[in-house]
């Protein structure tokens, strides 16, 4: 279904946050769309759970409006809006067991005894925890809480639900089967899921579309793929995934081709909306950089193998330029093997290299629909 198509359940309209003389949202638009899985991603500092707090109602927007339902919910205290959260830290009351906590939220809103069992039993069966009712929050395990948690904020019926970085506390396998699983509920209950994490893998695993954030700017917006394979600032190239990022000036142009001239040799590129000599940053990833002990076409770039690591299913090879850069390479352990201290060339799949301009107010013109790489 094209976006246009899409039911857009919150609106973020021009959103500024400062606390005192420090802005951390800086004129944030976004629209998230009802049933979705959008990831708020970036570095601590980022503005990403600030965003959170203030679709949640925990924080006041400085400038702009936040939209719920086309309701702009300035002013309107969080327990008031038809959202819940997710903390990184449970927040689970410990006097209290598992039915009573998942149940706190019905108790309060003075519902029928009846309604709230078969609600909280309805709740626990979604996370898998049925027969848990009357476990106190230190007789169980960290994921087992996490799900209480979740169970807590769903049996309100949320149109959104607001995760801040929910698997944080979780060892690595057991976040890993919780992604999965929290992919799969939202999934199943088809309702809004805006998760906070600073944890590339779990953003790219479990998203519909990511947002990357970067010093209380979105720099990108997007599916995983988009996101992977067509960054349009250096800042997402360098943060997604392993990239070989290196600077460039156009010195040809014709139609959709351009030639780009490093200090360390010369290459051509297909790519739209940019200048004669304009000085760019390129994007390749590792997995599309190839080596060859001929030259090739196209390209005039020379390095030295440093070393080659054989991991399994690949080999990663890092070769040094002449100006000293390094550039990584992975490669299907099949593929030839070169040996430290040879002198190979270096060239890329067709199509393969992002071509990033390097001033942000050019870059934001762009129409967004990929046309910075080919």
């Amino acid at each position: 279904m094209a976006e246009d198509e899409k039911k857009v359940i919150i609106q973020l309209e021009n959103v500024v946050k400062f606390y005192d003389s420090n802005q951390v949202v800086k004129n944030l638009n976004l629209n998230i769309y009802e049933g979705e899985f959008i990831t708020l991603l970036g570095p601590s500092g980022c503005g990403k759970t600030t965003t959170l707090r203030m679709i949640a109602g925990f924080e006041e927007v400085t400038q702009g409006k936040i939209l719920l339902d086309g309701e702009n919910v300035a002013g309107i205290p969080p327990y008031l809006r038809n959202v819940n959260t997710v903390f990184q830290s449970y927040a689970l009351f410990p006097h209290m067991n598992l039915f009573d906590n998942v149940a706190f939220g019905l108790v309060e809103k003075r519902m029928k005894k009846a309604e709230i069992k078969e609600k909280v039993q309805e709740a626990l069966e979604m996370v898998q925890l049925h027969g848990f009712e009357k476990r106190m929050p230190n007789q169980i395990s960290g994921g087992q809480k996490q799900r209480i948690a979740i169970a807590r904020a769903l049996v309100n019926s949320p149109k959104v639900l607001l995760l801040d970085e929910p698997l944080g506390a979780l060892d690595l396998k057991l976040r890993k089967q919780m992604q999965v699983e929290l992919k799969h509920l939202q999934q199943k209950l088809g309702i809004t899921f805006i998760y906070v994490t600073h944890d590339q893998e779990e953003a790219l695993t479990m998203s519909d579309r990511i947002a990357i954030m970067n010093g209380g700017v979105m720099e990108q917006i997007g599916s995983a793929r988009e996101i992977y394979e067509r960054p349009r600032t250096k800042f997402v190239a360098d943060f997604i995934g392993e990239s070989n990022l290196m600077e460039a000036y156009i010195t040809s142009l014709e139609n959709d081709e351009v030639e780009l001239t490093f200090e360390f040799g010369k290459a051509k590129a297909r790519t739209k909306e940019f200048r004669m000599e304009e000085m760019v940053y390129i994007s390749v990833r590792p997995e599309h950089f190839k080596c060859s002990r001929e030259p090739v076409e196209g390209f005039s770039i020379v390095g030295i193998v440093k070393e080659s690591i054989y991991v399994g299913a690949t080999i990663k090879t890092t070769v040094e330029l002449s100006n000293g850069q390094q550039i990584k390479i992975t490669n299907f352990s099949e593929d030839e093997i070169y040996k430290d201290g040879e002198m190979v060339y270096l060239f890329w799949k067709e199509g393969k290299a992002v071509v990033l301009h390097t001033k942000e107010d050019i870059l934001y013109d762009l129409i967004d629909d990929g046309s910075t790489a080919y």
